[in-house]
């Protein structure tokens, strides 16, 4: 699969957040966002996902244009910005209740999931007990226990202890080695230059 980024721009009131973004994504890399808060990655990461429409450009997914389309691109899971999820809720139920739309994996595969982010021993833990590293790690297996083609993660390692990120990131690479496509954004330099192909620069509205 390819995704291609053509000339978007995006525009809030009046504002220019995003100005004549071009890039590319292919199957089996690693790509990283960079930039201060506030220049834009998370809303290309929207537009990318269909959640926002650019204020002008275009996004190519094989050739086929989503960005004036009333659908949702398929085969795609994000984590963008901070996860919500029900706070009487378990991880494990709201990750079993998430799974309910599609109907595509079991509790095992959710479990899976759990276990890659190291989240298993408090699977059984409400929500609203979780600390901050621990609803960033609910995010991601939300993001990966239905095995998508397309993992978009934002700021995926924040607040989380340095043993789950080691093992996250082996598993983001497993994953591009099945030719996947992975997109993450992260403030620290290290997280991206450690396991992204290529790393865009925001700054500005404008990518680099």
């Amino acid at each position: 699969m390819k995704i291609e980024v053509k000339n978007v721009c995006k525009e809030f009131k009046g504002i220019s957040i995003l100005t004549d973004v071009n890039m590319t994504f292919e199957d089996g890399k690693i790509y990283g966002f960079q930039g201060r808060n506030g220049t834009g990655k998370s809303i290309l990461l929207k537009i990318i996902c269909g959640l926002y429409k650019p204020t002008s450009g275009h996004i190519f997914y094989d050739g086929k244009e989503y960005t004036k389309r009333s659908e949702y691109v398929p085969n795609i899971r994000a984590l963008i910005e901070k996860p919500c999820f029900f706070p009487d809720l378990t991880g494990l139920e709201n990750l079993k209740l998430l799974a309910k739309i599609q109907n595509k994996i079991g509790e095992q595969e959710i479990l899976n999931s759990l276990e890659t982010v190291n989240l298993i021993t408090e699977k059984d833990k409400k929500f609203s007990k979780y600390s901050l590293g621990m609803k960033q790690k609910l995010g991601i297996a939300q993001v990966i226990m239905e095995d998508p083609h397309i993992l978009i993660l934002d700021e995926p390692f924040n607040g989380v202890e340095k043993e789950s990120v080691e093992k996250i990131k082996k598993y983001l690479l497993k994953e591009k080695e099945k030719g996947k496509i992975i997109i993450l954004t992260s403030h620290m330099e290290s997280d991206l230059t450690s396991i992204a192909d290529k790393i865009y620069n925001f700054d500005g509205g404008k990518v680099e």
